[in-house]
């Protein structure tokens, strides 16, 4: 079994992906919008041009998946945070600052007694991040 994040955006799905594909140096392996697929007829003619689903693909076998939820189907992202887990330093600290970039930091990017960095922030698109850099063991 595996487990993957699917994000619930309010029609920037695909800006938040190409930001996150870029930050995390992962690849959009699918990015389907609602036009010329049955979904089509269940969303407002505006938000056809919107997601139906996307694919992010990065690291060592991750995924993140995400849609344009129409705002009828929309909940506020909150009571989650998706979790980064690192034990580069720099790498840890320069996906911290992008995601942070134009967002909230909730917990600076500091040393903690549990790891050699942590930080908590929710992005410009409101996805809640935790980057955590792991003490060696």
């Amino acid at each position: 079994m595996k487990m993957n994040p699917y994000l619930a955006f309010s029609g920037n799905c695909e800006e938040a992906f190409k930001y996150y594909e870029k930050v995390l140096g992962g690849k959009i392996v699918m990015m389907v919008p609602h036009a010329g697929t049955p979904a089509e007829e269940h969303v407002p003619a505006e938000w056809r041009d919107k997601i139906m689903h996307a694919r992010l693909e990065f690291g060592d076998g991750q995924v993140l998946m995400g849609a344009d939820a129409p705002p009828q189907f929309r909940t506020t992202m909150s009571g989650f945070s998706i979790s980064l887990q690192f034990t580069d330093i720099p790498e840890a600290e320069r996906i911290f600052n992008a995601l942070a970039e134009k967002g909230q930091v909730r917990m600076p990017f500091a040393k903690t007694f549990w790891a050699e960095r942590f930080g908590m922030l929710i992005d410009r698109f409101g996805t809640p991040w935790m980057v955590n850099c792991e003490k060696p063991a």
